[in-house]
């Protein structure tokens, strides 16, 4: 359950699409129109950034958007390597090779110089494209966000493992023993990172990363009392996102 008089929205990994997070959007006030008035809380389950074509886009518009609308967003395991990029060159080698390079692409870095800097000067080139707001913003981000019933994290939690025990890297990392675990965990879990061609909906849990930048599948889960319902978008055929409920 919800508490009364509230609804949730939870969005799954985003990964740079900033054409499908508008239309989604765009579908959840629509949405939200054709119910009853209700205190409503968008959440955003993590990766937000790489992978896709505008990161630093995702970025600057959630910025702004929290300024109008009560969002709450959780902190994914790509956002911690962004930031754990800017000091640690190992990590920024990693970075680079799973989406991290699209990311510092949208900022304004140029590809010909990204490429062929060694990890030192990747940080440099990054240091200097990334705005102190932007850093600020990601450090402010949540690990875990409980509302009714509901436990949102961006990979899993640990099973066995009161929340307040759980480690940061499982809540952002995590897949096994958390995906194949079908006992109950006192909370139902909505999760991303994982991905899947259709919402993978357990007795205990929901994963909601249908693989935006990939397949422009980028999902909603609409929760209030006990009910619980899906919004997506999928790319149309001239290339902008369509709304499919």
């Amino acid at each position: 359950m919800v508490p009364d008089g509230e609804r949730v929205y939870a969005i799954g990994d985003i990964h740079g699409r900033l054409d499908l997070l508008r239309a989604l959007l765009a579908q959840i006030d629509a949405d939200a129109a054709g119910r009853a008035p209700a205190r409503t809380t968008i959440i955003l389950l993590g990766d937000l950034v790489d992978r896709g074509p505008d990161s630093a886009g995702i970025i600057a518009a959630i910025r702004q958007w929290r300024e109008t609308r009560h969002m709450r967003i959780l902190c994914g395991n790509h956002e911690e390597m962004f930031l754990r990029a800017f000091e640690d060159s190992t990590v920024m080698e990693a970075f680079l090779r799973f989406g991290g390079s699209e990311t510092l692409l949208s900022y304004g870095v140029d590809g010909h110089a990204l490429r062929q800097a060694a990890p030192a000067e990747a940080q440099q080139l990054m240091r200097a494209a990334v705005p102190d707001r932007d850093i600020a913003f990601l450090h402010s981000l949540e690990n875990s966000i409980v509302v009714g019933d509901y436990l949102f994290v961006h990979a899993g939690i640990r099973p066995g493992i009161p929340l307040d025990g759980q480690r940061i890297w499982d809540l952002r990392w995590i897949r096994e023993p958390f995906l194949g675990h079908g006992a109950d965990h006192a909370l139902f879990v909505v999760h991303g990172h994982t991905i899947t061609g259709e919402p993978d909906t357990q007795t205990n849990r929901i994963g909601i990363d249908t693989g935006a930048y990939q397949t422009g599948r980028l999902t909603a889960l609409g929760l209030e009392g006990s009910e619980r319902w899906l919004l997506q978008t999928l790319p149309a055929d001239d290339g902008d996102a369509a709304p499919n409920r």
